[in-house]
């Protein structure tokens, strides 16, 4: 039997474990799911024959070098910044090692070592990144192959709320880390290319910057960009390319909505709010506005920020119920990202019977023969209920495929890496094609950047 070490069980790691189980016996694999919490690593064992649970705290050396030195491979699925320790280990005791995140630079400077000792060290083999880079690089390489070359490449990703069970006004729940959505787009500004010029769009401006996209049979969605688009020119080689621009999805109208507590200062992780604890929700708005001894809140938030009380927008605030002077915040100490978090998990919260999407969306435009052409290329993934989320599901079977396609030696190149190569994208797509994750390709007529938006 072969060994497979998974350190970490959150709700991204349930379709990885279903895959790896199912495969146990015509794979001759035994799973080992370690985790600080045991209780959490048996349940995703699902009592099968093939899976042990452990657990294992990253922080341990003892602990942690031992479950390394008994896998054939270790996949990460912690948090990005607990990798390290992990991928030492596997430099030492000469495992392959499979993670879903970013390349840290932590990690990128064990690509020498990785090399030297013949090990693969996969990484953003997960949905965004992941599956983004090897759908974009497969058409990108088949341009390249018909003589085209790139002169727009757009992706834009979104985990939202599946249709069916839409239904608060913002076209929106937390499908993924609630701290992570609230503090999104801080820390510098977006930048990308537009039709060869350098552009930038600060924080305070982000939400107000948007671009259309039309899913066939999803309606309209808005998206925004992303913090850096321009490392992508050199991972993926785009010479030639003039618009280069990424993005997260949301619905219509979500931007506009959410850039009132950028505006107001709700999003800040940078202080605490004092006495935050006896604060009300109703407090908490109120601190960021200014005094009045005669309007109410709601007045000065509409004057602040110029609404309406007609306006669609108004409604997503009231729905939020973040004028109530009866539910406290009940957090000590708190930044004001924090108690907008809570306030928020309200109302976003999965109920146990929601479903998650996934969306993702690229544009292609290329140069040929003179002649300039663009594709389109769309993926729609539908969750199936609170374990088996399209969330868990596109994170967690391109890590699943590839774990397995590096125990096979079908993916041999060693070194620090992400999946942009042929001989990892090419089976990979193929494969989750048959779990319904796949692209429809359109080619449509060249449109360059949008005049109307961005």
């Amino acid at each position: 039997m072969r060994n497979i070490l998974i350190i970490g069980s959150g709700k991204s790691t349930s379709y990885l474990i279903k895959y790896l189980l199912d495969k146990s016996e015509t794979e001759q694999l035994q799973i080992t799911i370690g985790d600080l919490n045991l209780e959490a690593a048996k349940k995703m064992t699902q009592n099968h024959k093939n899976a042990t649970a452990i657990t294992l705290d990253v922080f341990d050396a003892v602990s942690r070098t031992a479950a390394v030195k008994n896998a054939d491979i270790v996949v990460s699925m912690l948090p990005a910044r607990f990798h390290i320790e992990v991928a030492k280990d596997c430099i030492a005791y000469k495992k392959h090692m499979v993670t879903a995140s970013y390349v840290s630079p932590e990690m990128e400077a064990l690509n020498d070592d990785a090399i030297a000792n013949n090990l693969v060290f996969m990484n953003e083999i997960g949905v965004d990144p992941g599956i983004d880079h090897m759908s974009a690089m497969k058409v990108i390489d088949e341009i390249r192959e018909k003589g085209g070359k790139v002169i727009l490449f757009e992706s834009f990703t979104g985990g939202l709320v599946a249709p069916e069970s839409d239904n608060n006004r913002w076209n929106y729940k937390f499908t993924w880390n609630p701290r992570n959505v609230v503090v999104a787009g801080q820390g510098g500004a977006a930048k990308f290319l537009q039709e060869g010029q350098f552009k930038y769009i600060p924080y305070q401006r982000l939400f107000r910057r948007t671009e259309f996209l039309d899913v066939e049979g999803y309606g309209r969605f808005e998206a925004l960009a992303n913090r850096d688009s321009l490392k992508y020119q050199d991972v993926y080689k785009l010479d030639h390319v003039k618009t280069l621009y990424r993005g997260t999805m949301r619905r219509v109208g979500f931007s506009r909505a959410w850039n009132a507590f950028v505006q107001l200062g709700m999003t800040d992780d940078t202080y605490t709010i004092d006495d935050s604890e006896n604060m009300t929700y109703r407090d908490f708005v109120n601190a960021f506005l200014a005094y009045s001894p005669t309007d109410s809140v709601e007045l000065k938030f509409r004057h602040a920020l110029k609404i309406d009380q007609d306006d669609e927008v108004w409604d997503k605030f009231l729905e939020l119920d973040i004028f109530s002077d009866t539910k406290p915040v009940g957090l000590k100490k708190a930044t004001p990202a924090q108690i907008l978090q809570k306030i928020l998990m309200d109302s976003w919260t999965l109920a146990q019977e929601d479903k998650d999407m996934i969306v993702m969306y690229h544009k292609f435009g290329y140069e040929i023969n003179g002649e300039k052409h663009q594709i389109d290329s769309t993926m729609v993934t539908l969750g199936e209920d609170q374990t088996y989320t399209a969330m868990a599901k596109t994170v967690g079977l391109p890590v699943a495929i590839a774990t397995i396609a590096i125990l096979n030696k079908k993916i041999t190149t060693p070194g620090v890496q992400i999946p942009i190569s042929k001989e990892v994208y090419q089976p990979i797509l193929k494969e989750l094609e048959d779990y319904d994750i796949n692209f429809k390709e359109t080619k449509v007529p060249y449109l360059g950047y949008n005049p109307l938006n961005l």
